[in-house]
């Protein structure tokens, strides 16, 4: 009977905490790009991408207010955002750019990559009915050191309620970001 009293609580602050959460999702799955760019001979290192504090929780943040931030309870992060961001910034390259030449660093090889890409995200959060994403990145030329850094700030009305509707948003935020440090490195090949 004792064990009973103390297995309910303790189901109970399990559940309210998100550890029985149904409901996982992740970022990492790159999509494909509907056009590949040819630089085979490109090779790419991506450091890790820097994300908020907020996103290290493996619940899913949403900004009540510019200074207020809470975490829904119908969904968890199933990976911890810098590494799934990562990992997927990585796959989308290699698929963009065609070549397996794409990975993270630095690493533990002689050779250093033709071009080195840095993400500083500073806000990735729904608040309201928008996803809110605003990032620095930044691709280097590793022979000639030549540095490019670019803001990047999207607004992305999320059209699907829940936290499902959310995560689709943020994903499709992430794309565009993808999409655009694809760019900005097939601009700096060309020098």
């Amino acid at each position: 009977m004792i064990h009973t009293k103390l297995l309910l609580p303790l189901i109970t602050l399990f559940m309210l905490s998100g550890c029985f959460s149904s409901h996982y999702y992740v970022l990492s799955t790159a999509s494909q790009p509907s056009q590949t760019y040819s630089q085979k001979n490109m090779s790419i290192g991506v450091e890790k991408v820097t994300v908020p504090e907020y996103l290290f929780k493996r619940e899913i943040a949403v900004a009540k207010s510019e200074s207020e931030v809470t975490f829904v309870h119908d969904g968890t992060w199933a990976e911890d955002m810098d590494t799934g961001l990562t990992t997927r910034l990585i796959s989308f390259l290699q698929k963009k750019f065609n070549t397996p030449n794409v990975h993270l660093y630095p690493w533990n090889v002689d050779t250093q990559p033709s071009k080195k890409v840095q993400v500083h995200i500073s806000r990735f959060i729904a608040q309201g009915d928008t996803v809110y994403l605003d990032a620095t990145w930044e691709v280097e030329d590793m022979r000639t050191h030549h540095k490019k850094a670019s803001l990047f700030q999207k607004r992305i009305t999320i059209k699907q309620s829940g936290t499902s509707g959310i995560v689709k948003t943020m994903n499709t935020a992430f794309s565009l970001l993808e999409s655009a440090i694809a760019t900005g490195l097939k601009t700096q090949a060309k020098r």
